[in-house]
């Protein structure tokens, strides 16, 4: 890097109270929630730390709260970054400042040994987060940093530049890190440091202390900062992140309970923003940044990292509630227990799952393939029911509307979209970890999707246990697992199962299940390995460390499961490589799928006879298009010829 590279440095905060003199507002979210994250508002350091934990407690702070009243040298916490089309993020999270202390905060490049002040920004309350823009980012090197406060506070670490000369690009998914377990994280921290990832993804749920979020984050970050101090991370907040039990945003309507199954969210706009700052900001811009109601913001996006272009979502903001629009089915308005339901009644028009702007970003993200090998989507959680046991091993739940599983017609859209780019789908919440082919119009015909396990699952544990204690058809040849195969989940989403890990003991932390996901994305051979490794695993051992059942490797085009009737001719392209192909059927002009291949020929597969449409261009459809070609039985010969 140097400085000519630099050609501005922006700073993008949104205030909700602010004052150089440092006399916040000791209500920053209004007198109805006098001690909503009072932990680390007006008087901090006054407040008394009593025991309730409940999401809806406003009387009383959560205890188990790490001591924020740190030595003034260690004021700055951590940070986080990422950075992508020659923009850089990165937000730094603060302590609580006492009056009197400098809101400001500085940030410092090492160029040829020296420490350069690149910017310097505001301190953001609440919240005590600091946030830089960095455009004009070169990202072909490694550059150290350090964010600095006052004399003494500051905190180091590396801007790693891209590894897109890199074979394979590896992500750390994690996710459910439960509060009722305090301290530090060491075991899991040093193996991911071992196992080195490119990128880091925090799918939800980092803190469960409801009400206290800026304690929770900082919580978080102290156990995980070692890990993020020198590689860009992605985090998204989850329900537990905004202070409720579960969420269905709704658009972001006002939600009645912290339970929220009528839909929306409960606490104010300003916590909700406060949240999603902390944890977002520094990822790349939203693709579309209008705001739902009530004036909250939105965040999804994409990040590419060495050649892998990571889709970012949020499954929970748009999604309707099932209260009040649909019959009430079980104990709760979003759990069904009557085995003789219908499931019409619970799928009906109207109910919305991602959302028409998402599912825009995703039709327009599957088709531009800039600077990508390939691609995978990330979300909160899964698209499918892969649990029957909820909570304890003695709650059988049939169907549970707390994921991606319903609304059933919106699911499918989703996974259709998430197909059309040959795309896995990685997620965290369920607290059980999966790996599935989801089918939509039939088993096996539709993407992966892999549900990393909880960080520590001490809170609500899932098990995988089909009432019969039967595998399904075509179960996985070679497994060690007795439940494998194609399934139905209780609202009739076609599942196969490939593996799960079930806790053995809730009561031992070496046999609850706690762990992590790696994702090994191979951009030679286009495949992807997903890997489960236990909390305290032995590195030593290899693969035997991991749960029973993992790794599993599958190919690119196994995302698309659908079984090719026909092809098309043979593509044979010269003055280009890798080119992007488009295929879409003239007869209804549904997009196929869009891909960007390896090599210089390619036998476009296609699942029905009829006419086609082959698109094709460097990074995205549009620089050669042949109409009407058709298919052909799949031991036919011809081709076409492409020259660019």
């Amino acid at each position: 890097m140097n400085a000519r590279i630099i050609v501005a440095a922006q700073v993008i905060i949104t205030l909700t109270a602010f004052s150089l003199s440092g006399a916040e507002d000791s209500q920053p979210f209004g007198p109805d929630f006098p001690n909503l994250d009072n932990a680390a508002t007006g008087q901090w350091w006054s407040v008394k730390v009593e025991s309730s934990e409940r999401p809806d407690s406003r009387r009383r702070t959560p205890k188990n709260l790490i001591n924020l009243n740190v030595p003034r040298d260690e004021v700055v916490a951590f940070a986080v970054y990422t950075h992508d089309r020659g923009t850089l993020k990165l937000s730094a999270q603060l302590f609580p400042l006492l009056d009197g202390e400098p809101r400001r905060v500085r940030l410092e490049f090492q160029q040829d040994g020296n420490w350069r002040q690149i910017a310097t920004a505001l301190v953001v309350y609440p919240g005590w987060s600091t946030h830089f823009r960095i455009d004009g980012w070169d990202n072909t090197r490694d550059v150290p940093y350090r964010v600095r406060h006052a004399r003494d506070a500051m905190f180091e670490g590396l801007i790693r530049r891209d590894p897109i000369e890199k074979e394979e690009i590896v992500l750390a998914s994690l996710s459910c890190n439960s509060s009722r377990t305090s301290g530090p994280r060491p075991r899991i921290v040093e193996n991911i440091q071992a196992q080195d990832p490119d990128l880091l993804f925090f799918a939800g749920d980092q803190t469960y202390h409801h009400t206290q979020h800026t304690a929770g984050w900082l919580e978080f970050g102290l156990q995980f900062r070692e890990l993020f101090r020198t590689r860009p991370m992605i985090a998204i907040p989850d329900d537990h992140d905004v202070g409720q039990g579960n969420i269905w945003g709704a658009e972001g309507k006002k939600a009645a309970t912290p339970a929220g199954p009528d839909g929306g969210y409960f606490y104010p706009v300003d916590y909700i923003n406060m949240v999603q700052r902390a944890q977002t900001w520094h990822l790349p811009d939203p693709c579309d940044a209008s705001p739902i109601q009530r004036g909250i913001t939105v965040y999804f996006t994409n990040l590419k990292v060495g050649g892998i272009d990571f889709a970012i979502l949020e499954d929970r903001k748009f999604k309707t509630g099932p209260e009040g629009t649909i019959p009430k089915m079980g104990p709760r308005p979003d759990h069904i227990n009557d085995p003789s339901y219908n499931r019409a009644t619970v799928d009906l028009p109207g109910l919305k799952l991602l959302g028409d702007r998402q599912l825009r970003f995703l039709q327009y993200w599957s088709q531009d393939w800039t600077g990508a090998s390939m691609k995978a989507v990330l979300s909160q959680t899964a698209f499918c029911g892969a649990v029957h046991l909820h909570g304890t091993p003695n709650n059988r739940l049939l169907a549970d509307l707390d994921s991606n599983a319903w609304p059933q017609t919106g699911r499918n859209k989703a996974l259709t979209e998430i197909r059309r780019a040959w795309s896995p789908h990685l997620c965290g919440d369920q607290h059980l970890a999966v790996v599935v082919q989801h089918g939509i119009e039939t088993h096996r015909d539709g993407p992966f999707g892999f549900t990393s396990p909880a960080i520590v699952n001490t809170i609500y544990g899932r098990w995988w246990h089909p009432l019969d204690e039967k595998a399904g058809n075509n179960p996985i040849p070679g497994s060690p697992l007795p439940w494998t195969g194609d399934y139905e989940d209780g609202l009739g989403n076609a599942i196969t199962m490939h593996a799960y890990a079930n806790p053995e003991d809730q009561t031992d932390q070496l046999k609850r299940s706690d762990g992590y996901g790696l994702i090994r994305f191979n951009k030679v051979d286009r495949t992807i390995r997903f890997e489960c490794w236990p909390r305290f695993a032995d590195l030593s051992i290899g693969d035997l460390a991991q749960f029973p059942g993992w790794p599993i490797t599958i190919k690119m085009s196994d995302n698309d499961g659908r079984q090719a009737t026909h092809l098309l001719p043979e593509l044979q392209f010269s003055g280009i490589a890798d080119p992007v192909v488009q295929v879409t059927r003239e007869k209804n002009s549904e997009i196929l799928y869009t891909i960007r291949i390896q090599g210089r020929r390619f036998r476009p597969p296609v699942y029905a006879p009829g006419s086609y449409t082959i698109n094709i261009g460097q990074d995205r459809p549009g620089a050669r298009k042949f109409t009407g070609v058709t298919a052909r039985p799949q031991n036919d010969r011809s081709t076409i010829p492409i020259r660019f």
